[in-house]
């Protein structure tokens, strides 16, 4: 008999949340730049256009993040929420998200961290993702019955700012010490020209990437915390750990 050609197994997508147009590349820009070369499916859902920031017009911001997705490998979408500067947790805006959810159908869902002190968009929209992947499984939810309901696999939070980790979640530390990787995480930092301009956040990020890596022996890793316990088949998908002092 001829062997039969096994199927290739498709990477579930991720879908990564930003409040901002640069919030997804500057706290995990590296790590999605990484997840694409693999073959993983990314797309953007960023809830406003910076229309309150101090440096960059709307419309200069979006094409800046179009610019940066593209340079990732990934697709983007731009959605209203209550506005830059101006986010509030809403049972609407819930759904809202839970709709982009059981559209995309991804495996795996990146959002900013719930810790308060940082720009108040951010951790808003994280509690608001964090709700709406509950709500997209509920099969019963008349505003999302046109759609199939979905479960995701994983929710992870990013930190934009050292302020913004989490102190109560040990974090897991994804190597992006790759070159390519930190060029083309590098370049989508750049792409947002308006907001490198007025500060160094692309030598602030590298540090950090920087200092989380020697933390494990590598050149650079950025930090991401479960919302949930991991679940392991078994213990030899534990390969490293980042105890190296």
């Amino acid at each position: 008999m001829k062997p039969t050609l096994k199927s290739k197994v498709e990477i579930p997508s991720l879908l990564a949340f930003g409040a901002h147009p640069d919030d997804i590349e500057f706290g995990c820009g590296g790590v999605i730049a990484r997840e694409t070369r693999a073959g993983r499916k990314v797309h953007f859902a960023v809830c406003s256009r910076g229309e309150t920031g101090t440096y960059g017009t709307p419309k200069q911001r979006t094409a800046e993040a179009e610019r940066a997705a593209a340079t990732l490998g990934a697709t983007i979408e731009f959605i209203q929420l209550d506005g830059d500067a101006h986010f509030e947790i809403r049972a609407k805006h819930t759904i809202k998200l839970a709709s982009i959810l059981r559209r995309v159908k991804p495996g795996i869902v990146l959002a900013p961290s719930v810790v308060e002190n940082q720009h108040p968009d951010h951790a808003k929209l994280g509690r608001m993702v964090r709700d709406a992947a509950r709500l997209a499984r509920y099969g019963g939810l008349k505003e999302l019955k046109r759609m199939p309901r979905h479960a995701i696999s994983q929710l992870w939070y990013y930190a934009v700012t050292p302020e913004a980790e989490p102190r109560d979640i040990s974090p897991v530390l994804i190597d992006v010490s790759d070159p390519e990787v930190i060029s083309a995480w590098t370049a989508a930092m750049q792409a947002h020209e308006s907001q490198v301009r007025a500060r160094n956040y692309i030598e602030l990020q590298i540090t950090r990437a920087r200092l989380m890596g020697a933390r494990a022996g590598i050149g650079h890793a950025i930090a991401l915390f479960p919302n949930d316990p991991l679940v392991l088949d078994s213990l030899a998908q534990l390969n490293r750990s980042a105890r190296r002092f």
